[in-house]
């Protein structure tokens, strides 16, 4: 893992200032072998079922057209994971481990030089890294897990599109990379109703507070305006379906094995937060207000009877 000190180096050697400027279950079909088009011709994939996540990220993957699709050969790849808190995998707040192994695997496998992964934890960073199990994932693929605990992390950005939010301090990671792959888990959560792709990225800011005491559903979908994640893949193999995000204990959780694939963000939170309609009372994707706001603000689609969805048991 790296320290601080060694952090900022890497940062400044590696990448040039000149880039400052810039569900039905019942729904599912079940296949004994993906295809493996150059191009999806769906808005989303939806898997349930297999061994593991990993198991439903291989088969995903092939479907969306193979990792090489969003990794160029030499580039630097940020996986954005939720690690924000000090539990362990079986509680379903962090994003699973074996499936961010699998993505940095594949990452490397598509020709990234470099695979960066951090989040701006809740509890204390040492050991949301170590308990969550991403730090032995990191440690295993040859992934960079680096901190984001100083403000020095961080560069100052304008969002000349958002309604709230104006400017807001981001990692640099997020800002420079190559490639962004966001890997939140789904779950419940007190202030918005749902965690998914686009609440995942308070974690890359430094000032989460801010969105909280101005409008945090405006701010999510103003962030959204900065910079779209490549891809998109959503945790829904372990579920937390209330007391998030933190959970009290692990029956808040449901182990429901989904997997959501998406290069559109809003899509991706829509079709997802269904899963949480049976203990949340959802009717629709826009009774949680970001993703209505997201929709209206032409940052992807969240009426889902527009989304085409291809679904698949594993």
């Amino acid at each position: 893992m790296l320290t601080r000190k060694k952090f900022i180096k890497a940062v400044r050697d590696t990448f040039s200032l000149s880039l400052l400027t810039i569900l039905s279950p019942s729904l599912f079909t079940k296949i004994l072998k993906a295809d493996t088009p150059s191009k999806s011709g769906f808005d989303l994939l939806a898997l349930r079922g297999g061994s593991s996540p990993a198991d439903l990220f291989k088969t995903g993957i092939a479907q969306m057209g193979g990792m090489h699709r969003f990794v160029k050969k030499g580039g630097t790849v940020l996986v954005k994971p939720n690690i924000g808190w000090d539990r362990s995998p079986e509680y379903g707040a962090n994003t699973n481990p074996d499936l961010v192994e699998a993505v940095i695997k594949d990452c490397y496998k598509a020709g990234a030089a470099k695979v960066y992964i951090f989040d701006h934890t809740c509890d204390q960073w040492q050991n949301c890294y170590k308990k969550s199990g991403i730090q032995n994932a990191a440690a295993k693929t040859g992934a960079e897990l680096v901190p984001a605990s100083s403000k020095e992390y961080y560069i100052q950005t304008s969002l000349p599109n958002g309604r709230v939010l104006k400017e807001v301090l981001v990692h640099k990671l997020f800002v420079q990379c190559d490639t962004v792959i966001n890997i939140p888990v789904l779950k419940h959560h007190s202030s918005t109703g749902l965690t998914a792709s686009m609440k995942n990225l308070m974690g890359v800011v430094w000032d989460r507070g801010e969105w909280h005491r101005r409008d945090l559903h405006q701010c999510i979908a103003d962030f959204s305006t900065f910079r779209k994640p490549d891809l998109v893949i959503i945790d829904g193999w372990r579920v937390m379906t209330r007391n998030g995000p933190r959970g009290y204990g692990v029956s808040d959780t449901e182990n429901m094995k989904y997997l959501f694939l998406s290069t559109d963000p809003v899509a991706a939170d829509s079709a997802s937060a269904m899963v949480l309609a049976k203990t949340s009372g959802l009717k629709s994707p826009a009774d949680i207000r970001y993703i209505k706001l997201a929709g209206e603000m032409g940052l992807g689609k969240n009426d889902l009877s527009k989304i085409t969805i291809k679904r698949i048991t594993v």
